[in-house]
């Protein structure tokens, strides 16, 4: 599959967005339209896996320790630095159960005895717990002929927003997968399938679409509103159909900051949060500004994220692709 640089800048800005929200928030104030950039995200990996599937078949298993290898990896040794961190005392506020430990390191949603929220050790990794979740749907797809999967998959997802919209899971994880957001998962796939079949828009649909959104996250933020999914999610689906739309049209280039950055947006969200707090600490000491803190810990999230990026993350994926039971992990195409 090509590089869609499209695609890479919208989960490099998504990326960054998400490093301001935390930083303007955990410097007491509010950036709430940085929160988009997870609806952002979560469409994005739903039109990816979509297109890959088709492009490289792979068995529903190896898709699965695939998906594994390139999120677990750089998230367990994360939430292992927040465990060890908080067994030190360098985590006052982080409170922890073996329960939620476990919980945390296999992506089961879970009560958060820091603060009762369904959130793991490493607070942004909720969204992981919502990613496998799709990933172990996306995977029971696979054991099927092409022409069911898309109908599988609707169904699958429907039938949980439907269950959220009925009653009020009492458990965790049934709350969590009975979410609205889940949906933009399967948007995520609708929009690859347009894709695949070349369904879409021209440069000036494709611009009114980007145009759009833009214009109505920007009025979200404006007039305060709340950041949830009813409302980000089509603004999410209509952004990223726009530029795959310019993509096809051949009229996005490759701008290689944006490229990179695209590339190292999964380690920059795991990683940023400590940087703020690091950053808020000294800013703590030596009575920083508002303003020249926040710059200081959005500068070094995102720093952070790529030297973990370099260090860590490609290092990894170079060691586990040289695993040799990786061999002839094709599948045939399936008829």
């Amino acid at each position: 599959m090509k590089t869609l640089y499209g695609i890479q800048y919208l989960r490099a800005f998504s990326a960054f967005a998400i490093v301001v929200f935390h930083a303007v928030e955990r410097n007491g104030d509010h950036f709430s339209i940085g929160a988009g950039g997870i609806d952002v995200l979560f469409v994005i990996s739903g039109f990816i896996m979509w297109v890959k599937s088709e492009k490289r078949p792979v068995t529903p298993h190896v898709f699965m320790l695939e998906r594994l290898r390139r999120i677990g990896p750089s998230y367990w040794l994360v939430t292992a630095i927040m465990v060890a961190g908080a067994i030190a005392g360098l985590f006052p506020n982080l409170k922890l159960t073996n329960s939620h430990v476990l919980g945390s390191l296999f992506f089961v949603p879970m009560h958060s005895p820091s603060g009762g929220k369904i959130w793991p050790v490493l607070v942004q990794g909720w969204t992981l717990n919502l990613q496998v979740f799709f990933y172990l749907l996306f995977a029971g797809a696979l054991f099927l002929p092409r022409r069911w999967r898309l109908i599988f998959l609707t169904v699958l997802f429907g039938g949980f927003f439907t269950v959220g919209l009925m009653v009020q899971p009492a458990s965790a994880a049934l709350f969590t997968y009975t979410r609205p957001i889940i949906l933009e998962f399967l948007g995520g796939v609708f929009l690859g399938e347009l894709w695949l079949r070349r369904w879409i828009a021209g440069t000036s649909l494709g611009l009114a679409c980007v145009g759009a959104s833009l214009a109505g996250f920007a009025t979200i933020f404006m007039l305060g509103a709340s950041f949830d999914e009813s409302l980000c999610g089509p603004l999410a689906l209509a952004l990223v159909y726009g530029m795959v739309s310019l993509e096809t049209d051949g009229s996005i280039g490759r701008v290689p900051l944006l490229t990179y950055l695209g590339d190292a947006s999964y380690s920059i969200y795991l990683w940023h949060t400590l940087a703020i707090s690091l950053v808020l600490e000294i800013a703590r000491t030596v009575d920083m500004s508002p303003t020249t803190t926040i710059l200081a810990a959005v500068v070094a999230g995102t720093a952070l994220g790529a030297v973990a990026y370099e260090v860590i993350e490609k290092p990894l994926r170079r060691l586990l692709s040289a695993n040799p039971f990786r061999r002839n992990t094709l599948a045939r195409r399936p008829s």
